[in-house]
């Protein structure tokens, strides 16, 4: 006989265990189904240990520019298994933080894989456990959180062996770190890797086929950061489409076409980002009949699939992939299936890159809104004008501001520089409260601090600007 709850959640990463966080606090009978690691990729092979790479790698290179500060120190150097195992070690916390989450809140865990099988009513929820055997679970709701994975291309070369080319999961424990690497994409975390192996003084190439590197962000932004990233030594070929990557003895070499023109370029190491595939496969959906969109579960405004009480949350509902869409998504879904009236999901999303330097939006860019018939008022800030920023010897960078010039509201911002990650979530709550300009300015920013630029650049766009 099936064991029965309100609802049960496939996949433990951030969409699924705060969804069943949210249901079990709304005093729902909750179980979750995780085949690998409570806190799923982000917090295991994502999110939090590439960020400690990253700050591992920020702190090495600013140890190389202690003149800067009137400081100085001997024999520079790093022990790569130690700052690899440090990463591994604040995963296995959070892991474990999660763990203890789940007992708090008296939330069944199984350590299995599950499939969904046609029932009554609400699909059936079968689990073949770790430890052998299989259970049957029943629910009003089941909610998918699988997630996705990294998209690979076979055909031309592009999938990893472990060795000498990598996904995100090898690049964060190899042996060592490599002389030499390509990077084939330059999303968030193909520019991530390439910053954080640059840190280290490994020669770094980021291969991107679109016109620009970092293509979802603003114009202004995507070139600036390349600008700054060269400014670090790490080369690009944009408007790169590569045809094959082949291992060989010494490492891989990378054959592209760029204008009209072919190149090869050689490495110890590769690694792959270019885009996920949702985990979508063995679960019975086309059993079910689950519509899919572009390989991702389609869903409704509140996380509803074409099958009668099943829900998707996360990466495997599809763009943008981000740990904290995935969480919002997550507690929005529930409540939804507990009753509670609610719109759709149109909170804005914040987009982080943890680079040096960094890059945070949230909202539309400037030509989005323009090729959506808006008429804008646009502002910007650099931060070599902001005290804060000059003191802490981060000057480069800026934030830019997207206003409606009919209405004033806030439609996006873009910003580019140290700690801009830390600063975006203003903006984000603005959007969200549906600000104009008139609010932004007449808030008090504490100083002296960095986020004043995000003040000055909200008044740039209204010919307001002090300090420039």
């Amino acid at each position: 006989m099936a064991d029965a709850f309100d609802v049960v959640v496939i996949g433990a990463g951030p969409g699924g265990y705060v969804a069943a966080i949210r249901a079990s606090q709304l005093g729902l009978s909750t179980a979750i189904v995780e085949r690998e690691n409570l806190g799923g990729i982000c917090l295991n092979w994502g999110c939090i240990p590439t960020k400690a790479l990253l700050k591992t790698g920020e702190v090495y290179e600013q140890l190389g520019h202690l003149g800067d500060y009137g400081l100085s120190a001997n024999d520079r150097a790093y022990d790569f298994g130690k700052l690899v195992a440090r990463s591994r070690a604040i995963a296995k916390q959070l892991s474990g933080g999660v763990a203890f989450l789940m007992r708090k809140h008296k939330i069944a865990v199984l350590d299995g894989t599950a499939r969904l099988e046609p029932a009554d009513g609400t699909p059936k929820v079968v689990v073949a456990l770790k430890d052998g055997g299989e259970r049957a679970l029943t629910a009003k709701s089941v909610i998918l959180a699988t997630g996705a994975r990294a998209r690979t291309f076979p055909d031309i070369g592009l999938t990893p062996d472990g060795r000498t080319i990598w996904t995100y999961r090898e690049a964060m424990v190899p042996a060592d770190c490599p002389k030499s690497l390509l990077v084939v994409g330059s999303g968030a975390i193909g520019i991530e890797f390439a910053s954080f192996y640059r840190a280290l003084g490994a020669e770094v190439t980021v291969i991107e086929a679109l016109p620009r590197i970092l293509p979802v962000e603003d114009e202004e932004v995507s070139a600036a950061a390349q600008k700054a990233f060269e400014k670090r030594k790490i080369a690009f070929r944009v408007g790169a489409k590569v045809t094959r990557l082949t291992k060989t003895g010494a490492g891989v070499v990378l054959e592209l076409e760029a204008g009209g023109k072919t190149e090869k370029l050689e490495a110890e190491r590769a690694i792959v980002a270019v885009g996920i595939a949702a985990n979508v496969e063995k679960l019975g959906l086309e059993e079910l009949g689950v519509k899919l969109d572009r390989g991702h579960v389609a869903v409704g405004p509140h996380g509803e699939t074409n099958v009668a009480g099943l829900y998707a949350i996360g990466d495997v509902a599809g763009a943008p992939w981000l740990a904290h869409k995935a969480m919002h998504e997550g507690v929005h879904t529930v409540e939804h299936i507990a009753g509670f009236p609610s719109s759709a999901l149109t909170a804005p999303i914040p987009g982080c890159t943890y680079s040096t330097p960094q890059i945070a939006s949230v909202g539309l860019t400037e030509a989005q809104a323009k090729a959506g018939g808006r008429e804008v008022k646009v502002g910007r800030f650099p931060f070599r004008a902001n005290g804060k920023a000059i003191a802490s010897g981060e000057t480069d960078g800026f934030v830019k501001t997207v206003f409606d010039a009919a209405t004033g509201a806030l439609l996006g911002a873009h910003l580019i520089g140290g700690e801009v990650t830390e600063m975006v979530q203003g903006f984000a709550l603005a959007i969200t409260m549906e600000a104009t300009e008139e609010d932004l300015i007449a808030t008090v920013f504490p100083h002296p601090t960095m986020s004043e630029a995000m003040h000055e650049a909200s008044l740039d766009a209204y010919g307001r600007v002090l300090h420039i």
